[in-house]
């Protein structure tokens, strides 16, 4: 693994973990809400199986997220730093480009289709409207302070960064979601992972059977049972699907 890091177009350092392989073929994965570019240990662990497939992967961390430069999040400065990270393994010589999102990170790969990225493998994907009780996820001063500032501070004292930002657009973007336009025009093949054991995975299930009429017809929609939206108890399942997904559709 080769430590990397690259610009946006803000001029932000972005910071990844470059799993080489001695194909053209590079597999970038997108971290979900607030998180970074391990994914609790869940994307070196992908990254590791894609590797023994034969493929290159870049893991990085959002701006304002891991170790990259500190930034407020947004989508839409999520989806300018995966344009940047496609530009940087571009600019490296890799030919053929996939992409793997988580949460948050699905949404931020739709949104960068364009007909040069081959594939995608989407877990616990955002295909359309959600709305969230933001307060069963932040306490009622993170709230207080969204409504005062426009942003919300959450502490991880025990993470590599000790706090995210968190603008308020984001966490009204979820609630945005135009799922035809937002599918209107991914033309490649989409595998699409959703587990059936908590509530949201559940509704984004549901979002996603609509998705299915809207994707290309070699596009797939799995259901890990028992798998909740994290799938860390389920992980095993999401890597072989992956794999096979890739191997299949990258070459």
């Amino acid at each position: 693994m080769e430590r990397v890091t690259f610009r946006n177009s803000r001029n932000l350092n972005l910071v990844g973990d470059l799993y080489p392989s001695t194909s053209e073929s590079i597999i970038i994965m997108c971290h979900g809400f607030m998180s970074n570019k391990h994914s609790k240990g869940r994307f070196e662990r992908l990254a590791t199986a894609f590797n023994k497939s034969g493929y290159n992967a870049l893991l990085f961390d959002f701006s304002g997220c891991g170790e990259s430069d500190d930034d407020i999040l947004t989508v839409e400065k999520e989806a300018d730093d995966l344009k940047s990270a496609i530009q940087f393994v571009k600019s490296k010589g890799y030919k053929k480009i996939a992409l793997y999102g988580h949460s948050l990170g699905t949404l931020i790969c739709l949104k960068n289709y364009t007909p040069e990225i081959i594939t995608m493998v989407l877990s616990g994907a955002a295909t359309d409207s959600m709305k969230y009780n933001w307060y069963e996820f932040f306490t009622k001063e993170q709230m207080e302070e969204l409504e005062e500032k426009g942003y919300l501070t959450q502490y991880t004292p025990q993470e590599q960064r000790k706090k995210t930002i968190i603008d308020e657009r984001i966490l009204k973007d979820f609630e945005l979601i135009n799922q035809r336009e937002l599918l209107k025009d991914v033309n490649c093949p989409v595998l699409i992972i959703h587990g059936n054991n908590d509530e949201e995975e559940k509704l984004l299930y549901d979002r996603s059977k609509s998705a299915m009429a809207l994707l290309s017809k070699d596009s797939k929609l799995e259901v890990i049972d028992g798998a909740d939206h994290s799938f860390l108890e389920h992980f095993h399942i999401v890597i072989k699907l992956a794999t096979e997904w890739f191997t299949k559709h990258l070459g």
